[in-house]
C-alpha cells in the first residue's frame, strides 16, 4: 500500500523516536553503573565537599566573574566609542587592542597580569589583591570581545536618533551618553550576558596565580579534592556546581532574546 507524503512524515517521524530511545536503552543496559558509581558518584566524598564547594569556591567564582566581567564591560565600552570615534589614533590602538586581545590565550593575560605587573612596577600593588589582578586579568581579554559587541549595538541604532539629538542643540557626547548607548546595550544584552557565561568558566584559570584557601574558586577546589581522595567524584561535583550559574543565566539570555524578537 503506497503511504500518503503526510503518512511517510509521521512513519518517519516514529522511527526516529524508536532508534533515539533504542540508543539510549543500550547505553544504559551496557553501561558498568557499579563502576561509574565508583568512579564518579561517591557519595562519602560528596558529603565531604559541602559546604565549603558553595560558601568558599563558590562565592569566589561569582566575585571573579563578576569583577572581570564590570571590568571588561567598562573597558569595552571605551574601546567601542574609541573604535567608531573620527580622530583616526584612537581607532587606531582601539582595533590593535581588540586584534591583540582576541588572539592571546585568555592564560597568558592573567599571567602576566598578576607576575608581570608586579615585575614591572615592584613598588605598587595592583588593588584587591588576588582578586584585582584576576577581576583585570580577565577583564582585559572580555573587553575586546565586549567592545566589538557594543559597537555593533551602536551602530544599529538608527542615525535617525543622533540626528534628531542634535537637532535639539544636544553635543555629541551628550546625545551619545542619553540617546544612543542606552539603545544600543537594550541590543547587545543578549550576547552580553554570553559573554558572563563564558567568563564564569574562564574564572576557572584562577589557579595560574597560586589562589589560598580563602581565594580558591570551583574548579582549583575540585581538582585539590581530586587530589586528596584519588577519585573522579570532585571534579563531577565542580562540574555541576558551575551549572547553578550557568543554567540561570542561558534561561535569562533565551527569555530577553525572545522579548528582543517581539519589540522588533
Amino acid at each position: 500500500m503506497k503511504l500518503r507524503r503526510r503518512q511517510r512524515e509521521r512513519l518517519s517521524l516514529w522511527l526516529q523516536y524508536l532508534a533515539f530511545v533504542a540508543v539510549i536503552a543500550v547505553v544504559i543496559l551496557a553501561a558498568d553503573w557499579g563502576r561509574l558509581r565508583e568512579a564518579f558518584f561517591r557519595v562519602d566524598i560528596i558529603e565531604s565537599m559541602f559546604p565549603t564547594v558553595i560558601t568558599v569556591a563558590l562565592r569566589n567564582t561569582i566575585l571573579y566573574t563578576l569583577g572581570a566581567f564590570a571590568f571588561g564591560l567598562v573597558f569595552g565600552t571605551i574601546l567601542a566609542l574609541m573604535r567608531l570615534s573620527r580622530v583616526a589614533p584612537y581607532r587606531w590602538v582601539a582595533t590593535a587592542y581588540i586584534e591583540l586581545f582576541r588572539g592571546l590565550p585568555a592564560l597568558l593575560v592573567l599571567f602576566l597580569v598578576g607576575y608581570g605587573i608586579p615585575i614591572a612596577f615592584p613598588e605598587r600593588e595592583i588593588p584587591g589583591g588576588v582578586f584585582g589582578s584576576i577581576a583585570i586579568g580577565l577583564g582585559l581579554t572580555a573587553a575586546a570581545y565586549m567592545a566589538e559587541t557594543i559597537r555593533a549595538g551602536i551602530q544599529a541604532v538608527p542615525k535617525g536618533q543622533m540626528e534628531a539629538a542634535r537637532t535639539l542643540g544636544m553635543s555629541h557626547f551628550t546625545a551619545m551618553r542619553t540617546i544612543v548607548i542606552p539603545q544600543a546595550f537594550r541590543i547587545v544584552i543578549p550576547p552580553l550576558t554570553n559573554e558572563l557565561i563564558l567568563l564564569t568558566k574562564d574564572s576557572s584559570l584562577a589557579y595560574v596565580l597560586g589562589v589560598t584557601a580563602q581565594t580558591i574558586e570551583v574548579t582549583k577546589f575540585g581538582r585539590d579534592t581530586l587530589n586528596d581522595r584519588v577519585n573522579a567524584t570532585p571534579l563531577l561535583v565542580a562540574g555541576l556546581t558551575y551549572l547553578i550559574i550557568t543554567l540561570p543565566l542561558s534561561q535569562v539570555v533565551r527569555r530577553l532574546e525572545l522579548r528582543y524578537a517581539k519589540a522588533r
